[in-house]
């Protein structure tokens, strides 16, 4: 919504940025970062659902992540808020009708049926909040480390769900000393897969730093798993490492290892162990490996799926905005009977929360920090 004139040029990198020097000489800054997608919200030709949206296509690197952001871009989660938005609005104003005319031969204004729109807008605003976990795991993704004692086959299983051959793998114990890192989907997640190093005492200076860097990797892992051999009995350094990945509050898989080669039966052999999952794989062989991504996916997700095209909650600040105006509205429910004033004031909090996340109340540091996020260009 602003005259723009477009240069279109022939060559290479030095022609272009001779243009831009010259352009520069005759008083043009460079844009900063997000400049263009502000400009059309403070222009109000999108709102900061459809602002946000931008830079979350741009990121996208799963094609659930590229769905939902392109229903955000839309307006799917924008009308899905202002349908809410509009029934506040309709009850805030028979409200405020009670207030000011309160002599008028009036029909009674606060009655059952505005309570019984605001229950339903309550529970709108609910089935929001109730999409942030996987918006956020569908934007941000989540960190899966592999662990356990040296050669249990650690590797080989990050390079089976990579379907790659990423990582060294070697009968010698403590062949990586350093964390690898790379990206798998798993039902629609970007999934940040981290292979460390064996976790076990060690003389040698290098894999105990590896084994320092391993436990740096497990305090930023939304999922752990925890790696055994078939074909040996556990050590007891192992029952104390499947206590303490527990202890972290996080899901952890047993992933029972090297089964093409074992001669009985997988058995969990910490049945007391609170696991998540047990699964029994050959990560050379690649059996298996489908039932332990489907059982990550039911870590991440709780088994409800990602349904991208639906409005969803993707961002920490919306969900908190949706928090203030779910508890305003609860507050007025407590209230019923309450002096109309009072049932006016938790309305007009609960729509100023709503309007945080269209950006029409939104205060300036959040704009300011959500647009500094933005690439040059945007």
């Amino acid at each position: 919504r602003e005259d723009v004139v477009e240069i279109n040029a022939h060559g290479g990198p030095a022609p272009l940025n001779a243009i831009l020097q010259e352009a520069l000489r005759h008083g043009v800054r460079l844009a900063r970062p997000g400049e263009f997608t502000l400009r059309a919200f403070l222009n109000g030709r999108i709102d900061l659902v459809q602002a946000e949206a931008v830079i979350d296509q741009i990121r996208a690197r799963t094609r659930a992540g590229l769905q939902a952001a392109n229903a955000a871009a839309s307006g799917a989660l924008s009308k899905a808020i202002y349908a809410v938005r509009d029934m506040l609005r309709e009850a805030l104003a028979h409200i405020e009708a009670a207030v000011d005319f309160p002599e008028e031969d009036l029909p009674d204004l606060v009655n059952e049926a505005l309570f019984a729109r605001l229950r339903d807008a309550h529970r709108q605003i609910r089935e929001l909040m109730d999409t942030a976990d996987a918006g956020r795991l569908v934007r941000e993704g989540a960190v899966a480390v592999i662990a356990g004692r040296p050669n249990v086959g650690k590797s080989s299983l990050f390079n089976a769900l990579l379907r790659d051959a990423r990582a060294i793998v070697s009968a010698q114990p403590g062949t990586t000393r350093d964390r690898l890192e790379e990206y798998i989907t798993i039902a629609g997640v970007p999934v940040r897969l981290i292979d460390t190093a064996g976790i076990r005492d060690s003389g040698d200076e290098v894999e105990r730093i590896g084994v320092e860097i391993a436990r740096q990797a497990l305090d930023s892992a939304n999922l752990a798993l925890l790696v055994l051999d078939a074909t040996q009995p556990p050590a007891p350094e192992e029952a104390q490492l499947a206590g303490e990945l527990c202890d972290r509050e996080i899901p952890v898989v047993l992933v029972i290892n090297k089964m093409d080669c074992a001669a009985t039966a997988p058995e969990n052999p910490w049945p007391q162990t609170p696991f998540a999952a047990v699964c029994a794989v050959s990560a050379t062989k690649g059996s298996g490996i489908k039932e332990l991504e489907t059982a990550i996916a039911e870590m991440l997700l709780g088994g409800a799926g990602i349904d991208a095209a639906q409005p969803m909650i993707t961002r920490q600040h919306q969900k908190d905005s949706l928090r203030r105006a779910e508890e305003s509205l609860q507050r007025l429910f407590d209230a019923v009977g309450a002096s109309p004033e009072f049932l006016a004031l938790e309305l007009r909090d609960a729509l100023a929360a709503l309007g945080e996340i269209t950006g029409e109340t939104t205060p300036e540091d959040i704009l300011d920090a959500i647009f500094a996020n933005f690439c040059i260009g945007k």
